[in-house]
């Protein structure tokens, strides 16, 4: 299995052939709906952009072909009748005398393109090699490497389904209550209704952190602090931090205590997460909000739902910018915002519902994570051929 061997290669240029696909298969992003007959195929991150219902654009021939996005660098593997988003797609159909489909399209996803931002790639990409190994090994590899990444997109499914199943009960939860109760019409819309309505400030100190300094990024003592692109939905990523120089008064004032919730300011206003202490010591950017509750009526917990269903589900406030047209979220805009509050027995029990789905995604992202990283451990060692697989006998 780990014989080594010596194996031809072959040009990005020279292992692809002309196909007839053109402008005639294309349509523009305002022709994209959400449904329809064919599926839209485009350079995005989204495997499909969307929907469009006119065949007179169906590509339905040269299957199955690959799509680069000529800026985003994406590959994809279409094996399906789709029609061709307008720029900055390349249609690649492998040259099957010498490639399986499946195989070229993993030696592609191999390569190492170097990012040249939102400019085009595809001169670059036609330049670098590819391995070029016998016919049924590259169909052995394919299989293997389409094995694992089923695995992975098995794992997102779960991860999308369970979701959505929690979009559902936040729903539920925050119109309805766990009572029973009759609903009333409010300016934020139906709740129980026993829950009173009360402003942010009423119940949260609120503080933006500090505004961002040339100066303090070349400080003497730079210590860690976390930026909009920092807080996701639910959960904080540490990764990537940057570090400017805080005072003593700003250590004071912008330091960040296990449970603090931070809400993005700007960017996708209300993005909310809850601080968990992962660094010893870490400050916040004037682009988000930290808040801490006044008393006991109300915990973080459940304002970090609140907001997300307010935000992410429902459009509650409807924040948009008061001079611009970008959304942005001032402090004198979130201390009147209204939150709905029911008995702090009945907060906790809708934490802990929605706690449930937390942590089953959660499970389900480290699992996907850990395949992720076996799929880009063996497209490596196979593309190298550092693992042979020309004689296994995978049928058996």
């Amino acid at each position: 299995m780990f014989e080594m061997t010596t194996w031809g290669t072959c040009t990005v240029q020279d292992s692809f052939i002309k196909n007839k696909v053109g402008r005639q298969n294309q349509i523009p992003a305002k022709d994209i709906s959400k449904t329809g007959r064919f599926p839209v195929v485009d350079q995005g991150q989204n495997f499909i952009a969307g929907y469009c219902d006119n065949e007179d654009k169906l590509i339905d021939f040269h299957l199955p072909l690959i799509i680069f996005g000529d800026h985003t660098r994406c590959f994809k593997y279409i094996d399906f009748p789709f029609i061709l988003g307008a720029d900055g797609t390349k249609v690649l159909v492998p040259n099957k005398a010498q490639y399986d489909p499946k195989f070229y399209y993993f030696a592609l996803l191999s390569l190492e393109l170097p990012n040249r931002g939102y400019n085009r790639h595809f001169k670059f990409l036609k330049e670098l090699g590819l391995p070029l190994p016998p016919l049924p090994e590259q169909k052995k590899i394919a299989y293997i490497l389409s094995t694992v990444q089923k695995a992975i997109e098995a794992q997102e499914q779960i991860i999308a389904t369970t979701t959505e199943l929690k979009k559902a009960l936040m729903q539920k939860l925050f119109t309805e209550g766990l009572r029973g109760e009759p609903q009333k019409k409010t300016e934020i819309g139906l709740v129980p209704e026993s829950w009173a309505l009360i402003p942010i400030g009423e119940l949260f100190e609120t503080q933006l952190g500090k505004m961002l300094s040339p100066k303090a990024k070349v400080g003497t003592s730079p210590k860690p602090y976390l930026r909009n692109k920092n807080v996701q939905w639910g959960r904080i990523d540490t990764y990537d931090l940057l570090s400017m120089d805080f005072n003593e008064r700003e250590v004071v004032k912008f330091s960040l205590a296990k449970g603090d919730l931070l809400v993005c300011e700007g960017g996708e206003v209300g993005r909310t997460a809850i601080w968990d202490g992962e660094l010893e010591e870490c400050y916040y950017q004037k682009a988000l909000h930290r808040l801490q509750p006044k008393g006991s009526q109300i915990s973080n917990e459940y304002m970090a739902y609140w907001l997300m269903f307010s935000f992410l589900l429902n459009n509650t406030y409807g924040v948009t910018g008061t001079r611009t047209t970008i959304a942005h979220l001032p402090e004198i805009k979130l201390k009147p915002l209204l939150v709905p509050l029911p008995s702090v027995e009945e907060q906790h029990e809708i934490i802990d519902a929605l706690t449930i789905f937390d942590r089953k995604i959660e499970n389900h992202r480290k699992k996907l994570k850990v395949i992720q990283d076996l799929f880009r451990t063996f497209l490596h060692e196979l593309m190298t051929a550092k693992i042979r697989v020309n004689k296994c006998d995978l049928d058996s």
